[in-house]
């Protein structure tokens, strides 16, 4: 069974971090691009960043440039976003999804492009 689970989310105070892990079953994470987005309340859903299979990392939301970063354990199947300085409009359900793509440079800020979601873990930044 095809599963991505995302993990790590919580509350923390302004200023501090978290580091989100997504961890895939079922298929080899390193032979797809992996997207994380968010969504806040009352928000549309928007992407953040990627990491591509040849280990690009396109960022597409510009508050978190410098405070975001995307990683791969490949011996752990698993996805990293690491989360610092966090900031209240940091608040969202964060999602990694998984797309697999023939060019190995390829990624999306578009949800609509991935094949797997997980299933979101909560992040609140608050005092």
């Amino acid at each position: 069974q095809v599963q991505l689970v995302e993990s790590g989310g919580g509350l923390v105070q302004p200023g501090g971090s978290l580091r989100l892990s997504c961890a895939a079953s079922g298929f080899t994470l390193d032979a797809y691009a992996i997207g994380w987005f968010r969504q806040a309340p009352g928000k549309e859903r928007e992407g953040l960043l990627c990491i591509s299979r040849g280990g690009g990392v396109p960022y597409y939301e510009d508050s978190v440039k410098g405070r975001f970063t995307i990683s791969r354990d490949n011996a752990k199947n698993t996805v990293y976003l690491q989360m610092n300085s966090l900031k209240p409009e940091d608040t969202a359900v964060y999602y990694c999804a998984a797309v697999r793509k023939l060019r190995g440079y390829y990624c999306s800020q578009y949800g609509s492009e991935y094949s797997y979601w997980g299933q979101g873990t909560q992040v609140t930044v608050s005092t």
